[in-house]
């Protein structure tokens, strides 16, 4: 079995006896089958567990760097500033890139800009450093900057911590962001911790059980190894060190994940074999709730835990703290995992050891240990409990619990604002089959409860008002309802709701831009390139949908985009829903349910029966989103869903056809993805009294 970071304590003693005599113990045959993690034999506690055991914490002041080291990790930082310059462990003296400048290889970094002025980049630097705590059984250090107005910087003092602990195979690492009334303005833009390990050692990298491989070597992003395709983090490898991966793309955007599926993603060293991994136990702290999708690894060998940034979303995803508005936020902690094993073990044992970890950090959420009071334990949260129900009368079983739903509090708003929400924290679940739902270990405040159900479109939102949570309270809203968007019966649909359009047609890579990993994999759309595909497949007439034929899973594109002329100008995009109807109901609109899963720069107009541009559409979207999820390869971005009324004029009994044009045609990436197409018919004899707009 592995030997990780939680072991019974008479294992752990007899390991340490026999390690007396054996340094290197882990190695011998009888266990050279399975990996040892972590290497080091003194390691026996949890983050949840009873005790500490193991070599006792030791701290080193000295000039210009704080040293902390629990027997089996040793971490250098600069002192005041708290640049993480050097981690020891398994046999490495440091798995960080010894190339790079000591401010280039572990650190806290953010993005701003004053209002209507440029966007910074600033790597976190403390001006003070101090000991929080420190026994032998923890030790936690705080490298602090508080605002100068002098020097120009973000308006917000932030305290970066990092915490060691006994026993433990790595390091946790959390920031306290405030700003009193009083301060000026800015844009907050992005902010993350930044790791950049040793290039000649970390080749192998995974992000996710089916999203792992041997990655590029920096060098290969260098000019007279690659070519660089249509934006600076694409590239096309010419001539790589590996010749196994010439021809194939690198692009960080292809190893992106869900906030929700965000749990623990890295890197493995080969000799020896050593694993680097962050592990997110929670995601209360990042912006965009549980869908907002961010950057994970990528080459360099680089290792990223993101907080707060607008990929796949925007601006609209920026907060904007306005002159004299107060904050505080706490981000983090996450935890930087290491373990090793005997060489010739597999990368992917000490994934799925990584993995397992990750389950113990969650299960050990909210840290009991952190020593700020703006982190608050578990007895300083609550708990919200109920069950959610759908409502739609025009679909059997007409009420029904919503199973898989998500449910999560933010900041009160409008239904689905919580997409664009940054500020404050986040915290969400999915329901169970009958749609029960218990969120644990919310911190105390008020918000909104809001939530989705795959297969439904649209977005809940508790309309009894805001939920009050109090320190160790339980509120049970019992059974609610979500009346699903509906004014009539199906006339015809088009894809499943789950906003998203992964379940449309993805096609083939163009084979000049193939990345192996996605060659027959169910997450296709990550390959490059496949914007220029739909020109390809589509050369001189659109897309044409023909109800009771077509298969949307195979004939309905999963964007709507441009067309690229000979000329290299684009064009306009003209996309048909053709359907046949008995008769038509006079004097009611049908309405048009169009759910987009992602936009950037784009607007559908919306005709029937008489496609004349040079006429005022039906219905037209206007320029909307800026998630650029086409080109960085996400299948969302920001969902939003239109509702339309058709008047029944328009329609004719027979032959019908509903024309979308993607108007915006400046470039390759004007783009509109759709989740979900319903048309719905009137109800016979009788005004709808449903108003889903």
């Amino acid at each position: 079995m592995f030997r990780g970071i939680r072991k019974f304590v008479h294992e752990l003693k007899e390991d340490i006896l026999h390690d007396h005599d054996h340094p290197h113990a882990c190695e011998q045959p009888h266990i050279a089958q399975q990996p040892h993690i972590p290497h080091h034999p003194h390691t026996s506690y949890s983050p949840h567990a009873s005790g500490f055991i193991g070599a006792s914490i030791s701290l080193v002041e000295q000039d210009k760097y704080v040293i902390l080291d629990n027997g089996i990790v040793e971490m250098t930082l600069t002192k005041p500033g708290g640049i993480v310059t050097c981690v020891k462990y398994g046999g490495i003296e440091n798995l960080l890139e010894t190339h790079n400048k000591e401010t280039n290889r572990g650190y806290w970094d953010l993005n701003w800009s004053p209002v209507g002025g440029r966007d910074t980049f600033d790597v976190i630097s403390g001006t003070s450093f101090s000991v929080v705590y420190k026994d032998d059984n923890r030790v936690e250090v705080s490298f602090y900057r508080p605002y100068d107005p002098n020097c120009g910087g973000i308006p917000v003092n932030i305290d970066k911590r990092f915490v060691l602990l006994r026993g433990v195979s790595g390091f946790y690492t959390y920031g306290i962001y405030d700003r009193p009334c009083g301060w000026p303005a800015f844009n907050f833009n992005q902010n993350r911790v930044t790791f950049k390990l040793q290039k000649d050692k970390f080749h192998f990298m995974a992000v996710a059980d089916d999203r792992q491989r041997v990655m590029p070597c920096p060098e290969d992003l260098t000019p007279t190894r690659c070519e660089q395709l249509a934006y600076p983090e694409a590239h096309v490898l010419t001539d790589p060190v590996d010749p196994d991966l010439c021809g194939e793309v690198d692009d960080k955007y292809q190893y992106t994940m869900d906030n929700k599926d965000m749990k623990v993603h890295g890197w493995a060293s080969d000799d020896p074999r050593v694993g680097w991994w962050i592990i997110s136990p929670s995601n209360e702290f990042r912006n965009g709730g549980p869908t907002k999708q961010n950057l994970t690894s990528h080459v360099g060998p680089t290792c990223l835990a993101v907080f707060q940034g607008a990929h796949y979303a925007g601006s609209d995803l920026n907060p904007g703290f306005e002159e004299g508005e107060p904050w505080e936020k706490v981000f983090g902690p996450v935890f930087i995992y290491l373990n090793s094993a005997p060489p010739g073990t597999p990368h992917s044992a000490l994934w799925e050891n990584a993995k397992a970890q990750a389950a113990e950090e969650e299960s050990a959420w909210p840290y009991s240990w952190a020593g700020s009071p703006a982190f608050l334990k578990a007895e300083e949260r609550g708990t919200l409990s109920g069950r959610l129900l759908v409502s739609d009368p025009f679909q059997p079983p007409y009420t029904w619990g919503a199973k898989d739903a998500y449910l999560g509090l933010a900041a009160p708003g409008e239904a689905g604002s919580w997409q664009t929400e940054s500020k404050g924290y986040q915290f969400w679940t999915q329901a169970d089959a009958d749609g029960c739902f218990c969120i644990r270990n919310i911190r105390p405040g008020v918000y909104d409860l809001y939530g989705w159900v795959p297969g439904v479109p649209g977005d809940f939102k508790y309309a009894q008002g805001s939920i009050h949570i109090q320190p160790g309270a339980v509120v049970d809203v019992s059974d609610i309802t979500y009346s699903s968007p509906r004014d009539g019966p199906t006339v015809w649909e088009i894809g499943f709701p789950d906003r998203t359009a992964k379940g449309f047609f993805v096609p083939d890579a163009n084979p000049k831009y193939a990345n192996k990993l996605f060659l027959n994999h169910p997450e296709k759309w990550r390959q490059y390139g496949l914007w220029e595909r739909y020109t390809d497949l589509y050369p001189t007439e659109d897309l044409v949908y023909t109800v009771g034929q077509s298969d949307w899973r195979k004939d309905w594109f999963f964007a709507h985009l441009t067309r690229m002329n000979p000329d290299g100008t684009y064009s306009p995009t003209t996309w048909e829903i053709r359907f046949e109807l008995p008769d038509v109901v006079t004097g009611i609109p049908y309405k048009l349910r169009i759910a987009s899963a992602a936009a950037n720069v784009g607007a559908i107009q919306v005709f029937v029966n008489n496609m004349d541009r040079t006429k005022k559409p039906l219905f037209d979207t206007m320029q909307y989103g800026k998630d650029n999820a086409v080109a960085r390869h996400g299948i969302h971005g920001l969902y939003k869903l239109w509702n339309i009324d058709v008047d029944s004029n328009l329609l004719q009994a027979g032959p019908n056809v509903i024309y979308l044009t993607q108007r915006k045609a400046t470039g390759p990436f004007n783009a509109i993805m759709y989740d979900y197409l319903r048309l719905e018919a009137p109800v016979r004899g009788c005004h709808s009294d449903v108003d889903s707009d």
